[in-house]
Parts: structure tokens; sequence; C-alpha cells
């Protein structure tokens, strides 16, 4: 009879915990989109949002260095220009389904270079 009563007084462990709650994988699924609406809220607390954020944030400067080579080479780059828009695509999908899983994998190529921002 204790131990059903100690059984029940003990906190249940939720699977998403160590992940974050609900909303903060929303918060980090959305880092991926839009990376600085989570440094807007209070998930920016989370350290699994944070990862998601400096991945996110890594993607954005992605795109704007694949504007400024489209910018510079608008005739003969558009090839290469096209393979890194789509690559950065694919590493955004691959994020986002990484954050809906609730893990903290690192992005192929640019992973390990987020992890070093401090914030």
């Amino acid at each position: 009879m204790e131990e059903s009563t100690i059984q029940q007084n003990q906190p249940q462990e939720n699977p998403f915990q160590a992940a974050g709650t609900q909303k903060n994988t929303f918060m980090a699924i959305i880092a991926y989109i839009i990376f600085f609406v989570p440094l807007l809220t209070e998930a920016k607390k989370d350290p699994f949002v944070k990862y998601h954020i400096k991945q996110g944030l890594l993607l954005f400067i992605g795109w704007i260095a694949v504007s400024i080579i489209d910018y510079i080479l608008p005739y003969y780059g558009w090839i290469i220009v096209r393979l890194l828009n789509l690559a950065l695509f694919i590493l955004m999908v691959v994020g986002i389904m990484s954050a809906a899983k609730g893990e903290q994998k690192p992005l192929p190529v640019i992973g390990k270079i987020g992890e070093q921002f401090k914030f």
C-alpha cells in the first residue's frame, strides 16, 4: 500500500520534457522558417530552441550569401545559385524534421558551426 502511495506522489516523466514542451517544439520549427521569432518569446530560454535558432540563423546567412553570389554572377552563376538554394532548402527541411521529432541533430555541413555561436 505504501509503495503505490509513493509512486503516485512522484512526478511522472513527460516524454517531451527532454526536448522541450509542445510549444517549444513549435518554436524550434519556426526557427528554421523565421529564425528571429523565437528570440522574441520566452522560448529563447530553452536550450532546445536555442540550438535550432542557431541552425536557422546559419541557414539565413547561407541564403544571404547565395543572394550575393546571384547578384555578382547574374548570368553565369544561375546554375550554382539554383543548386545552393536547393541545398539550403533541403537542410531547412531536415532541420524542421529534426525539431519536430524533438532531436538536436546538427545539420550536415553547417551544423558544427552553429554550435560555436554563443547567445
